[in-house]
């Protein structure tokens, strides 16, 4: 992800702005607070945001109801890529700060810091609460307008990427369909041709019971046939043994 340097980059408070109420403070707090923030600030522009985060908690100890000390330890944190925590501590900064330009910077850096983080939605809800307190800031309304377009690129690859599922799915039905179709089929062919060959058996098997009984039907035509010819014939030689012969 790249945005100008002006927009991601969290700004920070530097000593000139710092705004010591000495009713919230003892002299020698109030001493050390100020040394605290000075030291975290100059370690903060030398490049070393660990140290500054230690320095700004340090303040912190001194006096924990310090938004100053909360923001720039929040922007310390950013520096060094700990942007979930950056983030709590720019949205606990928010909610101390009273003066709306302050509390509109606090809440850029929230918007920043979940942008870091892919959280589009909640880094855009932080932006228009910047814009809310400051609607003259472009910064502000650069970062929401990307947060929006990126939200809106995630969404449609989500669509997307739902409506490719969905065809995934459909295809693996049609072709779960199609098999389970095909095993029916295979099966019903199977059982049809089982079917079949019983059928051809069985008409075998009567074939040749036919077969059978014709030529049991045809040997007893024979056999009657011949007992009849046997008893034609006694019939026939009996008659003439008893012939009587006339002497005229």
């Amino acid at each position: 992800m790249l945005l100008t340097v002006s927009i991601l980059t969290a700004s920070l408070y530097g000593q000139d702005t710092l705004r010591m109420g000495r009713s919230e403070y003892t002299k020698g707090n109030q001493r050390d607070f100020r040394r605290l923030m000075r030291e975290g600030n100059r370690q903060y522009h030398a490049g070393k945001p660990e140290d500054a985060e230690k320095s700004y908690r340090r303040a912190l100890d001194v006096d924990e109801k310090s938004d100053r000390a909360t923001f720039n330890r929040g922007d310390a944190l950013y520096r060094q890529k700990k942007y979930e925590e950056a983030g709590k501590e720019f949205e606990k900064a928010a909610s101390k700060m009273t003066d709306k330009t302050d509390r509109a910077q606090a809440y850029h850096n929230l918007g920043n810091s979940y942008l870091q983080q892919q959280k589009l939605q909640e880094s855009i809800e932080a932006y228009k609460q910047a814009l809310r307190n400051n609607p003259k800031d472009d910064d502000t309304r650069y970062n929401l307008s990307y947060a929006m377009s990126l939200l809106k690129q995630q969404q449609q690859q989500q669509n997307q990427d739902n409506k490719d599922n969905k065809d995934n799915e459909d295809q693996k039905d049609r072709q779960d369909q199609d098999q389970q179709n095909q095993d029916q089929k295979d099966r019903q062919d199977q059982q049809d041709q089982k079917k079949d060959e019983m059928q051809q058996q069985q008409q075998q098997q009567q074939q040749q019971i036919n077969r059978e009984d014709a030529q049991r039907m045809l040997d007893a035509i024979a056999q009657d046939e011949k007992e009849l010819q046997e008893k034609l014939q006694k019939k026939e030689r009996a008659g003439h043994r008893g012939k009587i012969e006339k002497n005229w």
